[in-house]
């Protein structure tokens, strides 16, 4: 049948929208419904995927921020850290410092202090030598006094009292000294 509409309409030239096989009736048809899909979907459809579209550009932006804060965050604490270990480190040459001073005063003291008891050991030898040499001196005296004695009495053949031999023995000595 639409042959037949066809082959009798064949030699009927088409005006307008229908010369190029378009019907104004299905066109508007087409029309309405594609307004029709089109609302139902910015009212049920574009809003959520446009507001997840929109969360997720700002969830993105906050981690891009984050970033750049954590980032910040880290230099500050990379530059602490080397402030940090500066300090420490200076401190640790102002420890060594103080350490080496005071273990260089410590020896210098004892070093004054074993000089000084050196000095006192000498000292104190040097008395005991004194106080040695001076008893074994009044003990030669004595024993050159009574010699002295011995061999007078023995060359002038008498006895001779203690004081006139002291006096001869201190007479003797002082000639001695001065020769």
């Amino acid at each position: 049948m639409n042959a037949l509409f066809a082959l009798t309409h064949f030699g009927e030239a088409a005006s307008g929208p229908a010369a190029l096989g378009i019907s104004l009736q299905s066109f508007l048809i087409q029309l309405i419904t594609f307004l029709i899909v089109f609302l139902a979907l910015k009212k049920w459809a574009f809003k959520p995927i446009i507001k997840m579209l929109n969360d997720r550009r700002e969830l993105i932006e906050n981690g891009v921020t984050l970033g750049e804060k954590m980032q910040a965050q880290e230099a500050e604490a990379e530059a602490a850290a080397a402030k940090k270990l500066h300090n420490a480190r200076r401190q640790a040459d102002t420890i060594l410092a103080d350490a080496d001073t005071e273990a260089r005063q410590k020896i210098q003291a004892a070093e004054e202090a074993a000089k000084v008891r050196a000095d006192a050991m000498v000292k104190e030898a040097e008395s005991q030598i004194k106080q040695a040499s001076d008893r074994e001196r009044k003990r030669l005296e004595k024993e050159v006094v009574e010699l002295v004695s011995e061999v007078s009495e023995a060359v002038i053949k008498e006895k001779v009292d203690a004081k006139k031999d002291a006096s001869l023995i201190d007479q003797a000595m002082r000639e001695r000294q001065t020769a």
